[in-house]
């Protein structure tokens, strides 16, 4: 039972399209599921020249987006190819990204793919462009009109991170954790270990003061906010531990001791997780009744237009979101 999913070639301006070409080109990719790239085609053939490939479109109409197999490319017009600016941020590229992703929800919402896979964004053009939301997260929760928690669960190879605050200035974290914040974190982590199809799912609580408060020498957050949560988890049978200090926690995930680690702000667990190997990094759009997922890393101006971007990170995206999604059509079929 081979999944169908949907990939959209993210900033046209950065590394995206040639990311995609080169995917294509990994063994056991075109094994794995049934693919449809929705974008321009001059973009895939864009990224199929910096890449130093070739691939053969082979174009269907949105009617027949049910009925597709191994690869197909759903045609549109978003951008014209003299529009493309390589390594600028532009507003026609954030256009680019936010109707392809738009038509990529639709299919899935529609029931014709199972899952969304996305090349780099630039959140910059993207926001000209009108994204008008924190992050592209919350703009395909507004999208969908899902109201439910969500958040971003970030992957390396088998760990998953995810965490209670996010993009806020550090010195309001304190006063944005509490019990119900807590919960939803681990109760996220948890489902989504499950919707990837792990069987172990161990879910470590990092502490948010040093050494774990000490007792209370270094606040009381520990004490009177994180362990009751944890606790409370644990009562449900759920296997959950905490909280850690959050300069060890990340030890016992590099030694597998555990599955995914709930941090309490944005890079307590972003330098550690990158920190371990930044070039295989995932981010999965977390909680969303879609299953989604891109490569952790940007657009990578830098080397955009060269032939020179690592396919890893999208890779392993490509692998997680195939199980998420079996896992998804085993459940609906169930």
């Amino acid at each position: 039972m081979r999944p169908r999913l949907a990939i959209v070639p993210g900033d046209p301006s950065g590394i995206g399209p040639e990311l995609i070409a080169k995917l294509l080109d990994e063994e056991g990719v075109r094994e794995a599921a049934d693919i449809l790239l929705v974008g321009d085609s001059h973009l895939w053939q864009r990224g199929a020249a910096q890449a130093g490939h070739s691939v053969t479109l082979s174009t269907i109409t949105e009617k027949e987006a049910s009925t597709f197999e191994g690869l197909a490319h759903l045609e549109m017009e978003t951008i014209a190819p003299a529009d493309v600016q390589v390594a600028e941020v532009t507003v026609a590229g954030g256009t680019t990204s936010l109707r392809c992703l738009d038509k990529a929800l639709d299919l899935a919402v529609a029931g014709h793919v199972d899952g969304v896979l996305f090349a780099p964004f630039n959140k910059a053009a993207m926001t000209a462009a009108g994204l008008n939301a924190e992050d592209e997260h919350k703009y395909m929760a507004r999208y969908l009109g899902f109201d439910g928690y969500h958040s971003e669960i970030n992957v390396l190879d088998e760990l998953m991170t995810t965490r209670v605050t996010s993009h806020i200035g550090l010195k309001e974290v304190a006063a944005n954790i509490d019990g119900p914040g807590i919960q939803r974190a681990i109760e996220l982590a948890h489902a989504t270990l499950a919707r990837s199809g792990k069987s172990r799912l161990h879910v470590a609580v990092a502490a948010l003061n040093p050494h774990a408060g000490d007792n209370g020498k270094f606040g009381r957050e520990e004490i009177d906010v994180i362990e009751p949560v944890v606790k409370a988890c644990q009562a449900r049978q759920m296997n959950v531990t905490g909280p850690w200090p959050s300069d060890t926690v990340f030890l016992k995930a590099k030694r597998g001791e555990v599955d995914a680690v709930v941090t309490m702000y944005h890079d307590q667990g972003q330098i550690a997780i990158k920190l371990m190997g930044f070039e295989r990094g995932v981010t999965v759009a977390g909680g969303l009744p879609i299953p989604v997922a891109t490569p952790a890393h940007g657009t990578a101006f830098d080397i955009a237009g060269h032939g020179v971007a690592n396919v890893g990170a999208t890779r392993q995206a490509f692998d997680l979101l195939v199980r998420m999604a079996l896992t998804a059509k085993a459940e609906t079929a169930a």
